[in-house]
């Protein structure tokens, strides 16, 4: 397998928490979120600058609740087997200089509002749907009829090593900055993907059981040791934001 680097970038609280409750989608509090957290953009973009990363990678979850329910799709027609070859087309693949922005969606949740989306350098972020065998068809079709580029990866859900290999293989991308919440960092995590981790602290406490945070994943097993990081920086702000900066140690 070949492999991007992959580089995990988030703000969180001190109790690492990524958003206000489980019931409350980021994007819908951002005020009362950005009262305590400040924005992140000047952060984001330092490290889009640093890493010149080709995809940034998130869940579904970031856009949508497990409590909403997508609208309805038409039933795909035609050959339901050649839906679930990749899509790449090559209006999109081949423009100079794109980048993608890369999402997790194998229940086919996502209805897109934006296919396309400027970028602070001037470079266009190109919204890539990464999907399994199990995805609706009536999904990929309406991926299809909006040109909108996907990579089926998995059986039953999304096989992220499988991706990142096309990823590289198929597209070039040679390093990915993942911006998802915790548990698609936590399914990286576990499957011992991450080379390293952009940390924000900002000094508020959000709290909850149940409350996403860093790294949502499965529980370690009895005899599995610890993902081990090597602090490569830390640098207090004045505002009282904490930037750590680490690698993942070799196994």
């Amino acid at each position: 397998m070949t492999k991007p680097k992959v580089v995990v970038v988030q703000a969180a609280s001190v109790d690492g928490r990524l958003t206000l409750s489980p019931d409350t989608l980021l994007m819908a509090a951002m005020d009362r979120w950005v009262a305590v957290a400040g924005a992140s953009e000047v952060f984001l973009n330092t490290l889009k600058q640093t890493y010149q990363p080709q995809a940034q990678l998130e869940g579904s979850g970031s856009f949508m609740l497990e409590s909403m329910t997508p609208d309805p799709l038409p039933p795909a027609d035609g050959d339901l087997a050649a839906l679930y070859d990749d899509f790449l087309p090559a209006e999109i693949v081949n423009q100079p200089g794109r980048r993608w922005f890369t999402v997790v969606d194998s229940r086919g949740r996502i209805r897109w509002m934006y296919k396309e989306m400027p970028g602070e350098d001037g470079t266009v972020w190109y919204a890539l749907l990464l999907v399994s065998r199990q995805t609706p068809p009536s999904y990929l079709a309406y991926l299809r009829r909006e040109t909108i580029p996907y990579l089926v990866v998995g059986e039953d859900r999304v096989d992220l090593a499988c991706a990142l290999d096309k990823l590289n293989t198929l597209l070039g991308v040679t390093t990915v900055m993942s911006t998802a919440g915790g548990t698609l960092n936590g399914a990286l995590l576990r499957a011992g993907l991450i080379d390293e981790v952009n940390i924000d602290f900002f000094p508020g406490l959000i709290g909850g059981r149940a409350t996403s945070s860093l790294f949502d994943s499965t529980e370690l097993g009895p005899d599995d040791i610890p993902t081990r990081l090597n602090l490569i920086s830390a640098e207090a702000q004045p505002d009282g934001h904490v930037w750590l900066r680490y690698e993942v140690a070799p196994r």
